[in-house]
């Protein structure tokens, strides 16, 4: 790892000097790095499993899962590779590289109902280099960690948090605006494009990447601190007065770092899960057509966005009294909350799909419940409609109860609040445990076991559910929160700042 030490040049922490401004306007930089990042992903997380349909109607729920997994899968690869990259050359040279592909990727998703066969697998690459490319999380994070002393970085992370919720929020709202382009939309040139609901959030995606590149290139400048304020030299460090660099003092606690990568697994695993599951779970269990799917989780998404800007405004005065631990715990409770409302129960059932029944596609023998089935929806001019209900491919339709609307916006809140308290805590206390280390390759691989878990997450929950579900998957999902909580109530005393250890040591 790249050694350092303070710069012979202390610059005070009061607001004025050029150099303070500097580094707060890089961080700023990053902060809208971060929320154009989750614009760029939540802008068509709505419309994938419509989209996907609609491209092959061979593709079920269980390949969305994988169309889902495809973007965490590439994340994960690109995180460390990243990282790496950052603690050795300056951060803007893989920031453009990969907000570049992501650009790329974003263009390759509007195009793939073009070709003439294996569409959904073209879907499955352009997801999977979206999340290549959005590898940089962890330089990002590295950046902020780095660029912010001790007293400074909750506040940051939390800011940062909140601006990924912002883009959280403003993505589904821009998917939810677009969806009224609907399915056909209009014709762009002569090679076969079409810009409508589904293609146009891509587009709109790789025009704020481009903006992206730009500021990174024209406003970027590194910066890096001690854990009291203090300058340092660094291996990327644009400076021609580098000195040679001294060892920190003191390792890194590995059962910390273990401790917190699995704990961030099981976080991003349980978001994985809702954000996969939502549209699907909603069209079987009320019976929503596509457009209304798309358009409704867009709007209770972007609800949960400004849900979690609050939740971030209250963690950053809780952590503050209380601590990074207890926040993190209480965030894990509630999110055991949530998924124990959404469990199923109750003596109504969802509505059947009709058209497997019409058009002979389902064969089975043993439907004889005496539950409602709806009728084939007519279709719009425009066929945007499509089939309502419970496809009865998945046989659990016929004998599990429904999951009324009440207990989905219900678990929706708990979760939303859980998972923002969970996730800003997650990434301060995960930089404090490494201290003035450099962040940027361990901060790549809690970024890789994030994406791992958004990876297994979707394969899960889609496979499960459509074979088993919501009763069987979600009530595995309540206990692996439980074991999460346990995990960090075992560990608890570990998972302190690096600076507190060695205290600790250096007074024993």
């Amino acid at each position: 790892p790249a050694n350092i030490q303070p710069a012979a040049n202390f610059y005070p922490d009061d607001g004025k000097d050029a150099d303070y401004k500097s580094r707060w306007r890089s961080i700023r930089i990053m902060y809208f790095t971060m929320f154009l990042s989750s614009v760029g992903f939540t802008i068509v997380i709505t419309s994938i499993w419509p989209y996907l349909q609609k491209i092959d109607r061979g593709a079920d729920a269980s390949f969305l899962g994988w169309v889902v997994a495809a973007y965490s899968l590439g994340q994960m690869v690109a995180s460390p590779l990243f990282g790496l990259w950052s603690n050795h050359r300056p951060r803007r040279e893989p920031l453009a590289c990969s907000l570049l592909i992501n650009v790329g990727a974003n263009v390759y998703y509007a195009l793939v109902a073009l070709p003439l066969a294996g569409n959904r697998y073209h879907m499955l690459a352009a997801r999977a280099l979206v999340g290549f490319g959005a590898g940089n999380v962890a330089v990002v994070r590295s950046y902020v960690a780095g660029a912010t002393s001790l007293k400074e970085r909750t506040n940051a992370m939390a800011n940062m948090s909140a601006c990924q919720a912002l883009g959280f929020i403003l993505g589904p709202a821009l998917q939810a605006a677009l969806s009224f382009i609907g399915e056909t939309g209009v014709a762009v040139g002569g090679g076969g494009l079409r810009l409508n609901m589904y293609t146009s959030p891509a587009l709109l995606a790789a025009l704020l990447g481009v903006l992206n590149i730009l500021l990174v290139m024209l406003v970027l400048r590194e910066h890096f601190v001690d854990d009291e304020g203090r300058h340092l030299c660094a291996i990327n460090y644009e400076s021609e007065d580098q000195v040679e660099l001294q060892e920190a003092e003191g390792d890194i606690d590995p059962i910390a770092v273990l401790t917190s990568n699995l704990l961030f697994f099981v976080i991003m695993f349980i978001f994985a899960v809702f954000e996969t599951i939502a549209t699907p779970l909603s069209m079987d269990m009320f019976a929503w057509a596509r457009t209304e799917a798309v358009l409704y989780n867009g709007i209770i998404l972007c609800a949960i966005g400004f849900e979690s800007i609050a939740v971030f405004l209250v963690v950053k005065v809780v952590a503050q009294r209380v601590g990074d631990r207890p926040v993190l715990l209480g965030g894990l409770s509630i999110i055991f909350c949530g998924f124990f409302v959404l469990l199923p129960w109750g003596d109504q059932y969802p509505l059947l799909q009709w058209e497997d029944i019409k058009n002979n596609s389902v064969v089975n023998q043993t439907f004889s419940s005496p539950l409602s089935i709806t009728p084939i929806a007519p279709g719009a001019s425009n066929g945007t409609v499509g089939p309502r209900g419970c496809p009865l491919a998945q046989s659990w339709c016929q004998y599990t109860p429904s999951i009324h609307l009440g207990q989905f916006v219900s678990a929706d809140v708990l979760i939303g609040a859980g998972y923002a308290a969970c996730n800003v805590m997650s990434y301060t206390l995960y930089s404090k445990i490494l201290g003035p280390k450099p962040q940027g390759v361990y901060m790549g691989w809690l970024t890789a076991s994030g994406s791992g878990a958004r990876t297994l997450g979707p394969v899960f929950v889609s496979n499960v559910y459509t074979r088993l579900g919501p009763r069987w998957a979600f009530s595995v999902m309540c206990g692996l929160v439980a074991a999460g909580v346990a995990l960090l109530a075992a560990l608890y005393r570990r998972l302190v700042p690096f600076s507190v250890r060695h205290r600790r040591a250096r007074d024993t």
